[in-house]
């Protein structure tokens, strides 16, 4: 059964996704901030998905808002995540909280489902509208050559199980559509259905490349003042063979 992306998804994301290194990636976030003398103490974590991210912000002592388009995605975060994180439902490309933050964060590169110029630029200035003066964006992105050759042999597969114990099998398949510029993944799941059977689905994702030549008017448009581009995890500039990117933003 094919599903929208991020939907049937929800219920294993987290077992399949258990090895990413969130910790490490708020360590890198945090450092940067801290470094350039950022006093954070309100984040947002934009695309936050089922709050992997969201808790290791939580988890430094961050106080923290959390925003997705996923409904499903934002049921498992609300069972993982302490109550005093809130989190909402919206676009990245228009949303409005009514309210600035110190950080915003968008990890993971969800901003690559953006599809369009247009629809990251859009999504870029909701974000400074969201930071105070002196506020700092920290997001990565793949790359038009990470989403070119996202996986090598272009599939990865597993086998998974959830907190409650069900297996979960999972063949991910990519492949990149020169016509549209963008890398398309077929996400293959089959899952126990704890009565004896299985339960299967499929579900498309599509992601768009930017390199930072690509980012440098969005940026300048939306209102930030300053950005580095940077690899992880040492900070170092990118070259043409990096397949991702971290971008910090100053407002």
């Amino acid at each position: 059964m094919h599903e929208r992306p991020f939907t049937a998804l929800a219920a294993v994301y987290d077992a399949i996704m258990a090895d990413v290194e969130y910790d490490h990636w708020a360590d890198f976030v945090l450092t940067y901030a801290r470094d350039g003398e950022l006093e954070a103490d309100l984040a947002l974590d934009l695309a936050c998905g089922t709050g992997g991210f969201t808790r290791e912000l939580l988890n430094a002592g961050l106080r923290v808002h959390g925003l997705d388009g996923s409904t499903e995605m934002l049921k498992v975060a609300r069972q993982r995540l302490p109550a005093e994180v809130t989190l909402s439902q919206g676009d990245l490309r228009t949303f409005n909280l009514g309210m600035t933050f110190d950080l915003v964060t968008c990890v993971f590169d969800s901003l690559n489902n953006l599809l369009t110029l247009e629809d990251l630029g859009m999504a870029l200035r909701r974000t400074a509208a969201h930071l105070r003066p002196g506020g700092l964006l920290a997001c990565d992105l793949n790359t038009q050559l990470g989403v070119r050759e996202l996986w090598e042999e272009n599939a990865i597969e597993g086998l998974a199980h959830t907190p409650e114990g069900r297996e979960v099998h999972y063949h991910w398949s990519h492949h990149y559509d020169a016509a549209t510029e963008t890398g398309v993944v077929q996400a293959f799941c089959r899952v126990e259905d704890g009565a004896g059977g299985w339960d299967e689905f499929t579900e498309l994702h599509r992601e768009r490349g930017y390199d930072p030549a690509d980012l440098k008017p969005l940026l300048d448009s939306a209102g930030f003042t300053r950005w580095e581009t940077v690899e992880y995890p040492d900070y170092a500039p990118p070259t043409p063979e990096t397949p991702r990117i971290w971008v910090f933003a100053w407002k």
